[in-house]
């Protein structure tokens, strides 16, 4: 005796609509309709490379012309300045004086992060407006223990000759003044095509 197969309205209504359907369902793996893969070649994308800067970064809060400015007061009785935050457009030059050469700016914000101890959230684009690098930027972001000798932050990007950059900054103080000014080098080590 044969048994019948026993099939729901709504799977045969649904079985019906996948046959006679033009939507396409996503098989595992495959792209969506606004992804693509592209070819690393037809950006320009031929060869990894490592390339060093050093560049004295110069915060400059005294004056009638600063390049930092607070726009957030820290929290009252703070020892750190916890809460504060400066936006900055600061000059970098390839030597530690203010009027060495010029090559570009680093743009962005430090806010102190630290109840107990002094260290900032650093968030800048180093923007270059030299020789092949003018446009080209890299997005730095990182803590900086200023009381340290030596700080690390990330590099995690950029724009222009910098696409798809990674990599790392060291920063070391070169001097910091009493009415708060800091020139500070910078050793940016950018991977990038």
């Amino acid at each position: 005796m044969a048994r019948a197969l026993l099939i729901s309205p709504s799977f045969f209504i649904f079985f019906i609509f996948l046959i006679f359907s033009s939507a396409k369902i996503p098989a595992f793996g495959e792209e969506y309709s606004y992804v693509k893969r592209v070819n690393p070649k037809k950006m320009k994308m031929l060869k990894e490379k490592l390339s060093h800067f050093r560049l004295y970064w110069h915060d400059i809060l005294s004056g009638s012309n600063p390049t930092s400015i607070p726009v957030v007061k820290p929290v009252n009785n703070s020892s750190t300045f916890f809460g504060s935050i400066n936006m900055i457009d600061n000059p970098l030059t390839i030597e530690p004086k203010l009027n060495s050469k010029m090559v570009g700016k680093a743009q962005g914000f430090y806010a102190s992060a630290g109840q107990e101890n002094f260290g900032l959230l650093m968030v800048m684009n180093f923007a270059f407006n030299d020789g092949k690098y003018n446009g080209s930027t890299f997005t730095v972001i990182g803590r900086n223990d200023v009381f340290s000798k030596v700080r690390e932050m990330e590099i995690v990007g950029g724009s222009g000759l910098f696409r798809f950059a990674t990599g790392y900054v060291q920063a070391k103080t070169y001097m910091f003044g009493t009415n708060g000014d800091a020139i500070v080098e910078y050793n940016a080590y950018v991977l990038h095509y």
